[in-house]
């Protein structure tokens, strides 16, 4: 077993092994930070904004150039191999893809044209393409009736399936998604995310999710982590952390008393596994 839990075996499609970033040479947002996600799984991770979540991310999908951000330290490797020195759009190829937050959409594109454009790395035909066109509609109905829409006009849960629906286009092994919920109504957020189960379920689709939202992400995915100050602070089956009495007072708000750092309480302090 590895420290966080999940098997060391072929059965992992992302390791991420012990990285640390470092913004414009001096700026240290990422410390030794460990995430596994297993072929078919859905991973989230969770921390307030600010925690180092969207860094991650960025870390994984090799988009951190583009903010003068690099991993100076540990290995990331997708589907057993290692990845970190690889181009973004190497990446996609290979089977990996971020959903930005925020979303990202094409504003003077229609919402098919969006689609398209995740089909770009792609050389199996026109014939394929249109297939996972249909599939995409098939999953998220609302943009078959939206397709010829201008997506800076549509609304913000519109843009998120947009946005999804054009990483599917791409024919993805993992999606690297971040903030979901973000902007988005109650209703849509719980739709979006029983979108991601059945993509999941159905397609074999694996996920690594960012989110602030704790309670929805830790319903929908296997297992998660919490990050704190660019650290990793626990991590353990979804199932698990929704019961832990510290993530429940810091993350689901069932729990009393002022929120504190989580990683400062007493509580804390005596799990020998987590960080000091």
């Amino acid at each position: 077993m590895s420290g966080n839990g999940v098997e060391k075996s072929d059965d992992l499609i992302l390791s991420v092994n012990n990285i640390e970033v470092i913004y414009n040479h001096v700026i240290l947002v990422l410390r030794g930070v460990s995430v596994e996600v297993p072929k078919g799984g859905i991973v989230a991770i969770l921390g307030a904004n600010g925690a180092g979540k969207t860094t991650t991310l960025k870390a994984i999908s090799n988009l951190l150039k583009a903010e003068r951000g690099e991993v100076t330290k540990g290995t990331i490797e997708f589907k057993q191999t290692r990845v970190d020195t690889m181009s973004a759009n190497e990446l996609v190829k290979r089977g990996c893809i971020q959903v930005m937050e925020g979303r990202h959409c094409f504003e003077h594109l229609t919402v098919e044209e969006n689609l398209l454009t995740g089909a770009f790395t792609r050389r199996d035909g026109r014939a394929a393409i249109a297939a996972d066109m249909e599939m995409v509609y098939n999953y998220f109905p609302r943009l078959r009736e939206r397709k010829s829409a201008l997506a800076g006009y549509i609304s913000g849960g519109e843009q998120q399936m947009t946005a999804i629906g054009r990483a599917l286009m791409s024919r993805p092994d993992m999606i690297l998604l971040d903030e979901p919920s973000m902007g988005l109504a109650p209703q849509l957020v719980e739709e979006i995310f029983e979108i991601v189960k059945k993509l999941n379920s159905n397609e074999g689709v694996s996920f690594l999710l960012a989110e602030q939202n704790t309670n929805m992400a830790l319903k929908y995915s296997n297992y998660g982590y919490i990050i704190e100050s660019g650290r990793v602070v626990l991590d353990g089956k979804s199932s698990d952390l929704r019961e832990n009495e510290d993530v429940k007072e810091f993350y689901l708000g069932t729990g009393g008393g002022d929120r504190r750092s989580f990683k400062n309480t007493k509580h804390y302090k005596r799990r020998k596994r987590w960080l000091a």
